[in-house]
């Protein structure tokens, strides 16, 4: 039987009871149904990246999705929940499309962006995303979900905070005119003019910062950035050193940056527990990494380390972003 450590980017994991691989939108219902039916612990599985499974899973059933597909009409994608999410976004630059060109070279399927609420370079997908089909856990009806029924939030939604169930497809819509995205400039120092350049110069700092999956670099063996950045108060944020960097919310808070909290609490890049397999990445001390046959329990114990440096220092409780599975 396969473990979940051979399906996810941590690549830990343990073996759960059965894993059942939905090749279209009427076998993901069908197998989700089934699961619920049985009464047995389950998960939807897309790319497997954005989550840190326990070493004993044999209490649980998967359901993995595998639904591909993009059906456009003008500036409007659906696509099915399994399809890759990189590969979407390529799909939208090549027809010259805006809106998650910034979102380039994250892992995973598209049916978990909207749980997630993914986002970089001030790009997100609640900006974007028209509705949702969603198959209810309660009440194993399909529902379509609008883009306000779904609350969106910082790295956040209804379904993060707790609607249990499947989402099937994706809707998008997007725009013919090109963003303007001023963290992206930021970050690579020049000018961008178009999605096709936005998507480039992404793809690269994602790149150099070890968060783009590649086998041979232990250092994206990971779930990215492990910890959300922070929203805090602007009295608070005010407290804090003037080197810290932070971006003002339309709220008036502030968001501080999790990777320079972790820095600066003494956890730099490359660092670990005595004896641990788990590591901080070499590239970017905001990703915790597999070294290579690392247990889910490493992890959590550097996370956990991690956490406690930085309430230590700045009285702030890092949100890890990965979903646990089986803690």
């Amino acid at each position: 039987m396969t473990k979940l450590s051979e399906l996810t980017t941590m690549r830990v994991g343990g073996t759960p009871a059965e894993i059942l691989v939905a090749r279209s939108r009427d076998q993901l219902i069908e197998f989700a149904l089934g699961v619920w039916q049985s009464g047995d612990d389950w998960l939807v599985l897309g790319g497997g990246s954005n989550i840190v499974a326990a070493d004993d899973l044999s209490g649980l059933k998967v359901v993995k999705t595998e639904n591909t597909g993009i059906e456009r009409n003008g500036n409007i994608l659906k696509v099915q929940a399994g399809e890759d999410w990189d590969a979407f976004v390529a799909f939208t630059v090549e027809q010259r499309l805006s809106g998650v060109e910034a979102l380039s070279g994250i892992p995973g399927c598209v049916g978990a962006s909207p749980i997630q609420n993914i986002g970089a370079y001030g790009q997100e997908v609640a900006d974007t995303i028209t509705r949702i089909e969603f198959l209810d856990y309660e009440t194993r009806e399909l529902q379509i979900l609008e883009n306000k029924d779904l609350h969106f939030g910082y790295r956040d939604s209804i379904i993060k905070r707790g609607k249990a169930g499947v989402v099937t497809w994706v809707e998008f819509e997007l725009s013919d005119t090109p963003s303007s995205l001023e963290r992206v400039t930021e970050a690579v120092g020049k000018e961008l003019n178009n999605p096709a350049e936005i998507r480039h110069a992404v793809l690269e700092t994602r790149t150099q910062k070890g968060m783009v999956l590649n086998e041979l670099d232990p250092d994206t063996h990971s779930c990215g950035s492990f910890f959300t950045n922070p929203i805090v108060s602007f009295g608070f944020a005010s407290g804090l050193p003037i080197g810290a960097p932070r971006w003002e919310q339309p709220d008036g808070r502030v968001k501080i940056s999790a990777a320079w909290l972790i820095e600066n609490s003494g956890i730099g890049k490359g660092f670990k527990l005595g004896g641990s397999k788990a590591a901080t990445s070499s590239k970017h001390c905001l990703a915790i990494s597999n070294r290579g046959g690392a247990s889910a329990k490493d992890v959590v114990e550097l996370a956990r380390f991690i956490q406690t440096q930085v309430s230590n220092r700045y009285g702030i409780n890092l949100v890890p972003e990965p979903n646990l599975i089986g803690f």
